[in-house]
């Protein structure tokens, strides 16, 4: 990992709920990498936590309710697929997952079970908290009650982050609902892949746009959506993806 250095103490966008600051936990067992990322978030005005290891990690995420995970897939003991499995099923945090692989079946794989995000190693620091401030200026809720929005059984509603089709919940991740909610404030228009990479992840991300496409096969696997004959999103082939009518 390349490090330009640490800077002084800069304040964060914005507070987190019940003003506390953003917490931010780092499940990492390779103890300079997790200092060198501890020392940067800390610096740039972060709550940092680190867990050496996945068993760890769970019980502090369940017990510190951190915003943003920041979490290597090589892992003694239960590795990061294992852990972003198990605190999707309690938390709605943000994970950024780390990976020292090139293959791009870990990184699918690591977005398939609930990661928003994932950086290859070596990495800057720098670029680190660029994702992690892109991340946390997501709206978290709308500031006034908005009608839902509704295409046939599917059902989004903005204020309360949820969704259901045909009158049952639906669990998303933060990222599945910001991109459907996205998509869904503009349902006649077709957005392309960077314009919803800039909408949901922020105009300062940088990376292969096709981590769009993981997270629309699994919105739409989990909508019950058949791409081949897509009712709620679907894909407008050589520009990106647009909401259908819901029949």
């Amino acid at each position: 990992m390349t490090s330009p250095g640490l800077r002084s103490a800069a304040p964060i966008d914005a507070h987190a709920p019940a003003g506390r600051r953003w917490r931010v936990l780092v499940v990492e067992d390779d103890v300079p990498i997790a200092r060198l990322i501890s020392e940067y978030l800390g610096a740039e005005g972060f709550d940092v936590d680190v867990a050496p290891d996945g068993e760890v990690g769970v019980g502090r995420a369940r017990a510190w309710e951190p915003d943003v995970l920041v979490l290597d897939l090589m892992l003694p003991g239960i590795d990061g697929i294992e852990v972003c499995r198990q605190v999707r099923s309690f938390s709605d945090a943000y994970v950024i997952m780390l990976t020292a692989r090139t293959d791009e079946l870990d990184r699918v794989i690591g977005l398939s079970v609930g990661a928003d995000d994932y950086l290859a190693k070596p990495f800057s620091p720098r670029e680190l908290a660029a994702r992690v401030r892109a991340m946390l200026r997501r709206p978290r809720s709308a500031d006034m009650v908005a009608p839902a929005r509704v295409f046939g059984d599917l059902v989004i509603d903005v204020a309360g982050r949820e969704v259901s089709v045909a009158g049952e919940r639906i669990a998303l991740t933060r990222t599945e609902f910001d991109i459907l909610d996205t998509l869904s404030e503009r349902p006649r228009a077709v957005l392309a892949r960077r314009t919803l990479l800039e909408a949901v992840w922020g105009a300062d991300w940088f990376g292969d746009d096709h981590v769009v496409d993981v997270h629309v096969a699994n919105l739409r696997r989990k909508l019950g959506d058949d791409p081949a004959e897509s009712r709620y999103v679907r894909t407008v082939r050589g520009v990106g993806y647009r909401m259908g009518s819901g029949v």
